[in-house]
C-alpha cells in the first residue's frame, strides 16, 4: 500500500477478471484514421502488460474526446490497434460498453487476454455535463449503469487514469464502492512524483506557470506560494499578461479585449493579491512579443502598443527566467509561454523549455499543451519526468483532494485485500 491506496503488489490477479480504467485519450485525425499522438497510450502499457503477464483477464475501460464537446467523442477501436502493436500481443475490441455484447466478451476472456471496450463516454453518465449537473455522490455512482452491469463480472478494479483523477464519474469513482480496488503503475508513479513536489521538493523550487487554464494556474500559484512549496514562480503566457495587468501595466486594448472575451479579467484581482503577499517570489516578463505582418516584434513594457496583441514573452524575459531555472534544484512546468504553435511566437516557449531541459535540476512537466510543446521542440527525453495529467495535476497541486484518490482510499479501507485475492504485498 502507498499513500493509503492499495497497489498491484497487494493482489493476486491470476485467473481473475480485472476492470482497468486507463486514460488513453489522444488527439485523433479522423480523416486519416490515425492518432496524432500516442504518449498516453505508451504510458499505460506497463500496467496492462503486467496484468496480462500475471494471468489476469484484462478489461480496459477508456474515454476518447473532450468531456464537454460531444462532437469530439470517437470510438476507441483505433486505440486497440495501437495497443496491440506496442504490446506485441492481441488486444481484442468490442464496439459496446455495457450491453450484452460487451458482457459476453468479458465472460469469454481467458487468463492473459486483453479486451478494450468502446468509449465509455458513449454512455451518458460518463459525460461531464452529467457529472456537474447531477453531482452524484460516490455511493450513487455505484448504482449507475456502468457499475451495475460490469462490476458483477469482475474480481478487482484497477485505476491507472491519473490524468482523469479530477473527474467524479462512475468508471473512475463508482467501482471502488463495490469492488476491491488498486491503483495501476502509472497512477502510482505520477501520484508519487507530484506528492514529492508538494511535500519535500529539493531547493530552490521553481514553478513555471503559463498556458490557457488560468483559473487552475492561479489556484496553484496561491497554494504553492502560501505553503512555501515554491521558492519562485515564473509567469508567462496568459498568466503573465494577467499578472502584468495586476501590476499596473497597460497591455493595450487588443490584449485586454482578448482577456475580456475569455472572461479572464476576473483574475486580475487575484493577481494583485498575490503580488501584495509574494512580490519578491513572483517573476514577471520584462518584455513581450507580438506578430506584425507575419514578423515577430519584441517590445519592452514601457513601449506596449494599444492595437497589438501580445502572444509571447521576449528575449530579455527568457534570459531572466533562465537564471532562475539554472539555479533551481526542482522545476515544475505547466503551460506554454505564448502561442507556441506559430513560428514567430514560438520563441519564448521553445527557449524556456530548452533551458529546463539543460538544467541539472529535477524537472517535472505536465499538461497537454506543455507536453505537445516539449515534443515539438524535441526536449521530452531531457526532462526528468513528463506527467500525463493535465487537469488532475493542476487540481492536485492546487491542494485539492482528487475524487479518484478519495475513492481508492475508501476501497482500501472498506474492502482491503480479500483472502481470495491476497497477493505479494
Amino acid at each position: 500500500m502507498k499513500h493509503q491506496i492499495l497497489t498491484l503488489d497487494d493482489f493476486e490477479v491470476a485467473g481473475r477478471t480485472v476492470l482497468c480504467r486507463v486514460d488513453i485519450n489522444q488527439p485523433v485525425d479522423k480523416a486519416a484514421g490515425r492518432l496524432k499522438d500516442t504518449t498516453r497510450i505508451r504510458a499505460s502499457l506497463p500496467t496492462i502488460e503486467e496484468l496480462a503477464d500475471r494471468g489476469a483477464k484484462v478489461v480496459l475501460l477508456a474515454h476518447q474526446g473532450s468531456d464537454v464537446e460531444y462532437q469530439n467523442y470517437y470510438t476507441t477501436r483505433l486505440h486497440a490497434a495501437y495497443l496491440q502493436e506496442f504490446l506485441g500481443r492481441e488486444v481484442q475490441f468490442v464496439d459496446d460498453v455495457v450491453g450484452p455484447t460487451a458482457r459476453a466478451e468479458i465472460a469469454r476472456l481467458k487468463p492473459g487476454q486483453i479486451l478494450l471496450l468502446d468509449n465509455v463516454r458513449f454512455v451518458a453518465e460518463e459525460q461531464t455535463l452529467f457529472e456537474t449537473t447531477l453531482n452524484l455522490s460516490m455511493e450513487e455512482m455505484a448504482c449507475t449503469l456502468c457499475v451495475e452491469k460490469l462490476a458483477p463480472l469482475a474480481d478487482l478494479y484497477v485505476c491507472d487514469a491519473f490524468a482523469a483523477a479530477h473527474r467524479a464519474q462512475p468508471t473512475l469513482c463508482g467501482f471502488e464502492m463495490v469492488l476491491p480496488s488498486a491503483m495501476g503503475r502509472l497512477f502510482e508513479l505520477e501520484y508519487s512524483v507530484v506528492s514529492a513536489i508538494m511535500e519535500a521538493p529539493a531547493r530552490p523550487c521553481v514553478f513555471i506557470l503559463g498556458g490557457a487554464k488560468v483559473q487552475d494556474a492561479f489556484a496553484m500559484m496561491e497554494t504553492v506560494l502560501s505553503k512555501g512549496i515554491a521558492d519562485t514562480v515564473l509567469c508567462g503566457g496568459l498568466v503573465g499578461n494577467i499578472m502584468l495587468t495586476a501590476q499596473g501595466h497597460e497591455l493595450g486594448a487588443a490584449s485586454i479585449d482578448f482577456l475580456r472575451s475569455k472572461n479572464l479579467t476576473q483574475f486580475v484581482e487575484a493577481g494583485r493579491s498575490a503580488l501584495a503577499s509574494y512580490a519578491n517570489r513572483i517573476v514577471l516578463p520584462v518584455d513581450l512579443a507580438c506578430v506584425v505582418s507575419g514578423a515577430r516584434k519584441e517590445v519592452q513594457l514601457s513601449a506596449l502598443a494599444d492595437d497589438e496583441s501580445y502572444i509571447d514573452i521576449g528575449e530579455m524575459t527568457v534570459a531572466r527566467f533562465s537564471e532562475h531555472i539554472q539555479a533551481a534544484a526542482t522545476i515544475f512546468v505547466n503551460g506554454p509561454m505564448g502561442v507556441f504553435e506559430g513560428t514567430p511566437s514560438a520563441y519564448g516557449t521553445r527557449e524556456v523549455w530548452r533551458e529546463v531541459a539543460r538544467s541539472s535540476g529535477y524537472s517535472v512537466l505536465g499538461g497537454g499543451d506543455s507536453i505537445a510543446a516539449a515534443s515539438a521542440f524535441g526536449v521530452t527525453s531531457d526532462l526528468s519526468y513528463v506527467c500525463t495529467g493535465g487537469g488532475a495535476l493542476l487540481r492536485f497541486l492546487s491542494g485539492e483532494e482528487l475524487p479518484v484518490v478519495q475513492a481508492l482510499r475508501y476501497a482500501a479501507s472498506r474492502f482491503g485485500v480479500p483472502e481470495r485475492l491476497a497477493g505479494r504485498g
